[in-house]
């Protein structure tokens, strides 16, 4: 097991206390706060059988390295998915994955796991040195998504993709400079979405592997969306296709 992971934010702890107690070696609670979110969390963790420790606040504040709504838990990285092969054979509908190529900002990871949870996403691949990892910030701005979401890094994401062509799936990228829009693509099959960076867009490399191009429209004075925001755009198209039932 690779290191212990520190996770703070109510709604992160909460949502690793629902779907893997088991992980978590303890949680500090800030000892001042009294209020109904605290003490669901204390009778959540008691239930649970997970250690909970009240403690100072500075304490806390200094585990968390930022802002922690006044609780930290101190937990044992958990992997939903060892691979993308694992993912796919227990898919009962077409797979619909999102791919990040270039998303280094913690907080933008956690808000597109946010949205690959919401819409429906079987996994998200990145790739290894050009990602921003599951970092406690990150898993804070998921609000429980990478809990739920496979989140898989890969050495070669080029590669990556020629593989999920192998499986006949649809490449969709992103660029603001695309003929078509998103509503123009068929997500109705199996589909990876990629999407890049804001400003850097995707890489060339990744751009060439994709079947097809697409943009969001836009009728504002702003050229482009932040990646996140872009994301759950596409994915919210992508399962208006599939229908909602999907």
């Amino acid at each position: 097991m690779s290191q212990r992971q520190v996770i703070h934010g109510f709604h992160a702890i909460v949502s690793r206390l629902r779907h893997h107690p088991g992980s978590i070696q303890v949680i500090y609670l800030d000892e001042t706060r009294r209020d109904r979110r605290a003490k669901d969390l204390i009778k959540s963790a008691e239930d649970k059988g997970v250690r909970l420790v009240l403690a100072e606040g500075a304490r806390i504040e200094e585990m968390a390295r930022g802002k922690s709504q006044g609780v930290v838990a101190l937990a044992d990285p958990i992997q939903l998915a060892k691979d993308l092969d694992a993912v796919l054979e227990e898919l009962a509908e077409p797979a619909l994955l999102l791919v990040l190529d270039g998303v280094t900002d913690p907080h933008n990871l956690g808000a597109c796991l946010r949205s690959a949870d919401a819409f429906g996403v079987h996994a998200v691949i990145a790739p290894k040195d050009r990602s921003a990892g599951l970092s406690a910030v990150a898993i804070k701005a998921a609000s429980g998504a990478a809990d739920s979401v496979p989140y898989l890094t890969v050495t070669n994401l080029a590669r990556t993709l020629r593989e999920l062509k192998d499986r006949d799936m649809l490449i969709v990228g992103t660029d603001d400079e695309a003929a078509g829009t998103v509503a123009d693509a068929d997500f109705s099959g199996a589909v990876a979405l990629v999407l890049g960076a804001e400003g850097a867009g995707m890489r060339r490399l990744t751009r060439e592997h994709c079947d097809l191009l697409v943009r969001i429209p836009m009728f504002g004075q702003v050229e482009s969306l932040n990646v996140s925001v872009a994301t759950g755009v596409c994915l919210y198209e992508a399962r208006r296709q599939r229908g909602v039932a999907g």
